[in-house]
């Protein structure tokens, strides 16, 4: 099976993320995961924080919810829907 091959440009600001996540990722301070690890684990946490809204988001008032849950990424608006604030 082929793979898709995509490069990405490395702003400071996008540089200094990958460090961050990268540091969540590793098993240890000696660790440095490749960064197809990271994006692998980025990519997931997204998948499961929606899937995570969609269970709790009516057993549970809003605005807890809100509180607790929305990143600057993904959030519940209202009761009505999750809305991902990225683009």
């Amino acid at each position: 099976m082929a793979t898709d091959r995509t490069s990405l440009k490395l702003t400071d600001e996008r540089k200094q993320l990958f460090d961050q996540a990268s540091q969540i990722v590793a098993r240890d301070k000696a660790d440095d995961p490749p960064r197809s690890d990271v994006i692998d684990a980025a990519l997931t946490h997204l998948i499961e924080s929606q899937e995570n809204l969609d269970d709790v988001r009516d057993q549970y008032p809003p605005q807890q919810v809100k509180r607790c849950c929305n990143t600057s990424v993904l959030g519940l608006r209202y009761r009505t829907a999750i809305e991902s604030n990225w683009r």
